[in-house]
């Protein structure tokens, strides 16, 4: 099969003629199968290219065909026009990002805590996609045809830490699929620093529970019964205990292995993800009778056990205002060359001072 490209105002043409030996095939297989070697065509999806099809930009013969299940056979004349990306919705705006890698094909920042991933109806503008399409501009590619960057997964608004962002069609497939694979057969690596009220038993092991949205509180998500919902598992360990303070003495610290005579107030808990569920760290701890210090969604049952922090800690989770959580390491396959990368975001400030707080140790 043979190809040219031609650019003008309505977009890029691409034009193919049918081997002579090729077997009769669909419409949409046949253009499918020519787009890689296209630069206008390399990263359209068939999804996408469905949509032009049906939108009236293909054509067999030099005549308009909107059936992607067409059957074309040797000899026969394609054409397809792919129309410049749109503008996206969301406008650019020129909000700071911590960048910690940049390449042609993706973006990792380190996301601050009070940064809403992707324009809401409560948060229209001032969000990491905002910043995205003022900090990359025209490298990113339309993606579904509008030109935006490509959200592969979403921290909270109130959990900072590293994330990944796609900027052309062909990362944001090979990205999305390793997200939705878990990490299951490729280097996918998702770890969180949490700080919880009391200490998970055992010290190391798994949650695997089922969530689902509430049907009386859309904002929330609750634990289900096996069978319904969406498939969660989380791998946690503790790091350290944080027990109550005596007056007038500094908090008691002690090792993980050492024998526990107290129950812990807190603990820092390292946390894998095996899938990535909304709000899954803080729902599954929560669920185990531990959920994040300053979860005002999970823990407001928990209020009362500030007044056992000292003085600093409870000044520190006031400071913090909001979850602490923080996804300190994102690992993954690059979706160009296939190189494993790991990317690690150090505590913010606020999270590391209520650390040592409830250390006793400010």
């Amino acid at each position: 099969m043979s190809f040219s490209d031609s650019a003008g105002e309505q977009g890029e043409t691409i034009e193919a003629v049918v081997g002579a030996d090729a077997p009769a095939t669909r419409f949409d297989k046949a253009l499918a199968g020519i787009l890689g070697d296209s630069p206008a065509g390399a990263d359209l999806s068939r999804s996408r290219l469905q949509q032009l099809i049906r939108a009236g930009q293909a054509r067999v013969d030099g005549i308009t065909v909107t059936d992607p299940g067409a059957r074309v056979g040797a000899g026969a004349r394609l054409g397809l026009v792919v129309p410049p990306p749109e503008p996206a919705g969301p406008a650019p705006e020129a909000i700071p990002l911590a960048v910690i890698h940049e390449d042609d094909a993706l973006i990792v920042i380190d996301k601050p805590a009070g940064l809403v991933v992707h324009p809401a109806p409560g948060s229209p503008s001032g969000t990491l996609v905002n910043a995205l399409l003022a900090h990359c501009g025209d490298s990113l590619s339309g993606i579904g045809g509008v030109r935006r960057p490509g959200i592969v997964h979403r921290l909270d608004k109130d959990t900072s830490g590293v994330m990944v962002v796609a900027k052309t069609d062909r990362a944001h497939q090979a990205l999305a699929a390793q997200f939705a694979d878990h990490g299951r057969t490729g280097p996918l690596q998702r770890a969180y620093l949490a700080l919880c009220w009391g200490a998970p038993l055992p010290r190391a092991g798994t949650i695997d529970a089922p969530l689902e949205r509430m049907a009386h509180n859309r904002e929330k998500i609750a634990v289900t019964a096996q069978g319904r919902g969406r498939e969660a598992i989380t791998h946690y360990r503790v790091e350290e205990d944080f027990y109550p303070q005596e007056a007038g003495k500094p908090a008691r610290k002690a090792p993980v292995r050492e024998p526990l005579v107290q129950a812990p107030l807190a603990s820092l808990v390292h946390c894998e993800l095996e899938t990535g569920r909304t709000h899954q760290i803080r729902v599954h701890l929560a669920h185990r009778g531990h959920p994040l210090l300053g979860d005002s969604l999970y823990g407001s049952g928990f209020r009362s056990k500030e007044a056992r922090l000292g003085d600093d800690a409870r000044d520190a989770l006031a400071a913090l205002g909001r979850q602490a959580l923080h996804a300190a390491l994102l690992g993954f396959a690059h979706p160009e060359t296939g190189e494993e990368m790991v990317f690690e975001s150090p505590l913010p400030p606020a999270m590391q001072r209520l650390i040592e707080a409830l250390r006793g140790s400010s």
